[in-house]
């Protein structure tokens, strides 16, 4: 097996020299650069992580802490990141909530549980942590990107999607397909990113005067369990409405599995309309109509934004992402007779 010794050797310079081409860090002459990676792939030398990290003086590992290990939505994520850090020879280090604390307590040890081991920097996923979590790391902070929350002390490094835009979306398709009698399953109303998508759900039925007393709302917690015995409980009330709004994807599957225990047929009897277009939307029955967070991209560009801060590259940055809404079968156009019964 080729060494770095060897490399240095073949392309005729230091081994410091090829050291800082194979690191990525410190400055090297082009010409000398393209021996030396002329030289690595003609001996197919690959570093070890032990000795990309002795080069570099990193632990070459991204840490990544997520709420809860379970469910599709966080699949994704996690494979977005760990392939991108693979393509650079680096690893990932997942944390998840755990304990008997609160999910506030859960999140700020788990980045402990993170930097202890180690990591050169962290993304984060959590809408429990405050401002004070993220000042009381100090110097560390400057290492950590923020998925789905923001933070105004450190706007550059938080990634995130227009939710109040997604509600609003959410609430138009709706509309615009003749449903004026609603149902929604909330997420938990302390997230900042469910509180948005349900003020642009509410703030687009009310411009199109749809009153609060045609719309009831339960709140659940974002599992398939909690979208199954929240509708449960709406059919129950005794409310009648044509279609449902979910908060997530996993809540609608969750409420698609009652309504087809329950003899109800969707969508000619209710329609139901999900939120964050994960994976399962496209495959459950019938498929889910879902408002599109680009999630991948989001999650891609925040690891650019880490890598950089961290090993001093300079890939691309983007802090836009268009949130759409994809079609599906979930969601029926009401018959003109069936709008005037309302």
């Amino acid at each position: 097996m080729s060494t770095i010794k060897d490399v240095a050797r073949l392309a005729g310079v230091g081994v410091g020299t090829a050291s800082r081409v194979v690191s990525g860090r410190g400055s090297v002459a082009a010409a000398t650069a393209q021996r030396v990676r002329q030289a690595i792939e003609q001996l197919d030398f690959k570093p070890s992580h032990a000795a990309r990290s002795l080069l570099s003086g990193t632990s070459q590992m991204i840490g990544v802490y997520i709420p809860i290990l379970k469910g599709t939505f966080y699949t994704p994520i996690l494979s977005a990141i760990d392939t991108e850090l693979r393509l650079t020879g680096r690893h990932m280090v997942v944390a998840f909530g755990c304990g008997d604390g609160n999910a506030r307590q859960q999140a700020v040890e788990g980045i402990d549980f993170l930097l202890e081991r180690g990591c050169d920097g962290l993304i984060v996923m959590s809408n429990a942590l405050m401002e004070d979590d993220l000042t009381a790391l100090g110097a560390k902070q400057k290492n950590i990107v923020m998925l789905n929350h923001f933070f105004p002390s450190m706007a550059q490094q938080c990634f995130t999607a227009d939710h109040l835009r997604g509600g609003v979306l959410a609430a138009k398709a709706l509309i615009e397909r003749g449903h004026r009698h609603i149902a929604i399953i909330s997420g938990s109303a302390d997230a900042p990113d469910n509180a948005a998508r349900m003020d642009g759900f509410l703030s687009e039925m009310k411009k199109n005067n749809i009153s609060q007393n045609k719309i009831v709302m339960e709140h659940s917690d974002f599992s398939p369990e909690g979208g199954f015995a929240a509708a449960q409980k709406i059919l129950a009330s005794g409310h009648r409405f044509t279609a449902l709004f979910c908060a997530n994807d996993e809540m609608a599957v969750g409420a698609l599995a009652y309504f087809q225990q329950s003899g109800i047929s969707v969508p000619s009897q209710i329609s139901v309309m999900g939120y964050d277009d994960t994976h399962s939307a496209a495959y459950s029955a019938p498929q889910l109509t879902s408002v599109h967070i680009p999630w991948r991209e989001i999650t891609t560009n925040a690891l650019r934004c880490l890598l950089n801060q961290c090993y001093g590259q300079a890939q691309p940055v983007q802090k836009s992402f268009p949130v759409s809404v994809t079609w599906r079968s979930s969601v029926l156009q009401l018959e003109p007779q069936l709008k005037s019964l309302e």
